[in-house]
């Protein structure tokens, strides 16, 4: 069921479609908002799995570009994910909470990536870590926000988020 389904559809259906009791979803989620939050919980959690599990890159260059071009593609593809669990975490302070703790995460997960490269030149943890969120947050706003929020066009943002990572990975040769 596409996630932005789920929001719309009441509890009966989708207790119907996972072939169980309406009743379960209440007892053990209490109700379609603890539902969402697990589910949101099982996604985070295998999203850091991936992000570790990929080869890395011959260059710290290179593996920020294909870090770049990884969070354009997964951001795209999880879009309508994204769209339903950033707008209910308005209303749901603990969801709110869990996203807000996916961030910093990921940033240390590509953090991570980053310091594994011997040619890495940057001896500050703080300017590695900056460059992880910078990378988040720029890939962010060109896979998912310029794309699936405001309707621009996917190929235009793509290719601005990789330019982005361009220039970003060019700094690092002067670091």
């Amino acid at each position: 069921m596409p996630a932005g389904d789920m929001k719309r559809t009441p509890t009966p259906e989708l207790a119907a479609r996972a072939g169980c009791a309406e009743g379960l979803i209440h007892r053990y989620f209490g109700g379609k908002s603890g539902l969402l939050f697990n589910i949101v919980k099982l996604h985070v959690a295998q999203d850091a799995a991936t992000t570790i599990e990929r080869p890395a890159c011959a260059t710290l260059e290179a593996e920020v570009r294909k870090l770049m071009e990884w969070q354009l593609d997964h951001l795209w593809a999880e879009r309508e994910f994204l769209c339903v669990a950033f707008s209910c975490s308005v209303l749901q302070p603990r969801l709110r909470k869990l996203l807000g703790k996916y961030m910093p995460a990921r940033t240390g997960l590509i953090a991570q990536r980053i310091r594994c490269h011997r040619q890495c030149r940057i001896a500050v943890d703080e300017d590695i870590q900056e460059l992880a969120r910078t990378l988040i947050s720029v890939s962010f706003h060109f896979g998912f926000i310029q794309p699936a929020i405001l309707g621009q066009n996917r190929k235009q943002s793509k290719l601005l988020g990789r330019r982005a990572a361009n220039l970003l990975s060019r700094s690092l040769l002067t670091v």
